[in-house]
This record gives structure tokens, sequence and C-alpha cells, in this order.
């Protein structure tokens, strides 16, 4: 009895419109930085027609990475609620697999931007099992002093201990699979931010995902009574972690040949996760250099493909699946995405160069025997 799981970040599945560009430039579409705007009003008359014109493509290029995993229940980040979730169901992948997804399930986080954690499920899997639903928990409402969290590292960030942990959410679900129990953890964790104090975006931020990460472990770990008996269980950590702990270093140009070198990070979120053999990260069963979920760039000067996405399963979940490897759906990725040597994939018809794209996550979807 076997269930495809996959995690993707779909990039801002969005029923509104975001005119905060017209106050602040750092938000503002770079097509539109070319235009002299006469009013606000204008600025929305033509977001609007940019924004529906490049949704349509984007939209398309997102349920082709969809159909592609096959995949029985799918965890998404950056859902602008479920009503958004709806419409792309019907008006894009419904096109592609017919009637599959028919579960939906989210709840309000905590972004200020309003994109939040979902899951989509189909009624059984591929090969007949139901899959049912039992119970769902947000646990965006946790503060830092909640699980006594708070610490130095936040303090100087400004961050106060009734202050919530999550910038979204860990979402629980609890489902059965052909009747045997299984939860999802569903997460986004806090983005990487611009530098500050001499330190990358990724160290600035470092001690809110760390929090992150250890608040979804003692969660997962005070639901199964500890730490052992949680290791026995079967769930998976779903979703974007905004963090890696190695990356692969792109240099050179495209004319006399690119370099990609693996480096490792002496610090990551992630090993608060993996600590103890509690959870295994399933991607890291793929090659060094073919773990990537993400692009990076910032010019020349700044390029890596690392690993944001993750399915993390439990310890015996892992165990029972020691064949189990990851996919990473990489042709929704725009043609600016420099591959490793022998990596690069046919793209779906119409990506662009750098856009439209599926997103700027690659989905990952396993198969687990659920034993």
């Amino acid at each position: 009895m076997s269930l495809r799981l996959a995690t993707f970040n779909v990039e801002n599945l969005m029923n509104r419109f975001d005119f905060s560009g017209f106050r602040n430039d750092l938000h503002r579409d770079r097509a539109l930085s070319l235009y002299e705007i006469e009013d606000e009003a204008h600025y929305r008359a033509l977001e609007q027609a940019r924004a529906i014109a490049l949704t349509d493509d984007a939209r398309q290029l997102t349920a082709l990475a969809i159909a592609a995993t096959r995949a029985d229940i799918l965890c998404l980040q950056e859902v602008d609620n479920i009503a958004a979730l709806k419409a792309f169901e019907y008006g894009y992948l419904f096109k592609m697999i017919g009637n599959g997804y028919r579960e939906k399930y989210s709840a309000s986080g905590n972004d200020s931007r309003g994109i939040d954690v979902a899951v989509m499920m189909r009624p059984e899997t591929a090969h007949g099992q139901p899959i049912e639903f039992e119970r769902m928990t947000s646990h965006a409402h946790l503060t830092f002093a909640d699980l006594d969290l708070h610490n130095e590292a936040l303090a100087e960030l400004g961050i106060e201990p009734q202050d919530r942990i999550f910038r979204r959410d860990c979402l629980e679900l609890d489902i059965k699979v052909g009747g045997r129990p299984m939860t999802l953890y569903v997460v986004h964790f806090k983005a990487m931010s611009p530098p500050r104090n001499g330190m990358d975006g990724r160290e600035a931020s470092m001690p809110v995902r760390m929090a992150e990460a250890a608040a979804v472990r003692q969660i997962i770990e005070e639901r199964f009574g500890g730490a052992e008996r949680a290791s026995a269980k079967r769930w998976v950590i779903c979703g974007d972690l905004n963090d890696y702990r190695e990356r692969v270093v792109i240099s050179g140009e495209a004319h006399e040949g690119y370099r990609f070198e693996p480096v490792r990070e002496p610090l990551s979120s992630v090993n608060m996760l993996t600590a103890g053999g509690f959870c295994q990260n399933l991607v890291e069963r793929r090659p060094e250099m073919d773990r990537w979920t993400l692009y990076h760039t910032r010019g020349p000067e700044e390029r890596h493909l690392c690993q944001l996405d993750y399915l993390l399963a439990s310890k015996a979940l892992a165990e029972r699946n020691p064949r189990a490897v990851p996919d990473i759906i990489r042709s929704g990725q725009p043609w600016r995405t420099i591959f490793p040597p022998e990596q690069d994939v046919p793209r779906f018809p119409r990506v662009g160069w750098d856009r439209p794209k599926a997103s700027d996550h690659c989905p990952v979807v396993v198969q687990l025997n659920i034993t």
C-alpha cells in the first residue's frame, strides 16, 4: 500500500491584487517601473492588467508541475485562501487531471501578506486505498513564551516573548491511509531577510527559523509523548523551510563554462529537526549535486542552487521506506536557472527566461509504503 506525497511552494497563488507598489517601489513590478504613472487609480488599472496577463500563463505552468507529481496528497505554501485554491483547481488542474483533489484544507496564519499553507487530497490513492481526513490543528497562535523559546538572539531582532513563533503556521493534519494513521505537519518558515549588521540575510534571520524548527519538534514530541515515541510514529514534516544545510555555488559564465562547487553550511535550522535521528531528510537520498529545489541569484557574484523544500519523514517511516527517493520536478523552472551538467530537463511549453514559470520553487514528491 503506497502513498504519493508532495510539497510545493506555488508562489503567490492569490485572489487579491497587491497595490502596495504604488507607495513602496520595492513592491512594484519591474515592468510597471518602466512607465510614468499619473496617480494611484492609473497604477491600479495597470497592475490589474499586468497581473491578469501574467497569471494565466503562470498558473497553467503551476498546474503542469503539480500534474507531473502524480501526488495523492499535496502540501502547498503561499496560498491566499481556500477560494483561491478552488478557483485554481477548477480552472487549471481540472483541465489536466480531472476531478482529483476534492478535499482542501487551510487555516489563516500569521503572514502579513495573507499567504497560508494548505493541503489538497484525493479521496483515495492511485492504488485504490481510501484517504480519510481525521483532524486539523493550526498552531499559528503559539507564542515564544508558550513554548519557552524566547532568547537573546530573538530579543536583538526586536521580537518579544508574547510574539507568535510561526511566520505562517504549522498546520497539523491527522489522516488515515488505508485505515492506517498518519500525521502531516505543513510549514513555511521565515524567509531570509535583507543583510543586517554585517550579516547576510540568511544569518540575520536564522534565530527565527531556529525557533520555528524547535517549535515544530516540540509540538511533535508533545503530541506523541516524547522524542523516542514520536520517532516510532508515522509523520512527515512537509514544506518550505527557507533554509538549507548545503548549497551548490555557481561561478563562471555560459561562454566559458559554469563551475559548480558543493558547500556545506555549519549552521541550519534543518539540523534542529533531524538531530538525534528524530527524522530524515528524504531528499538527501539523492546525489549531493542533485538535491536543489531553488535557484538563487542576485547577479553573477551571487548564484547558487539549494534545497528549501523538504519532506522530513519520521525515523520509523524513513526506515520502513529505505528505497524511497524523492523526485524533484524542475520542468517549470525558468530558463535563467543554471542546471549542473546532465541535469537539465525539457521545460513546459511557454516557460520564459524569468517568467512565466511554474514557481521559483520545484515540487518534491515521494512514494511511501504505509506499513
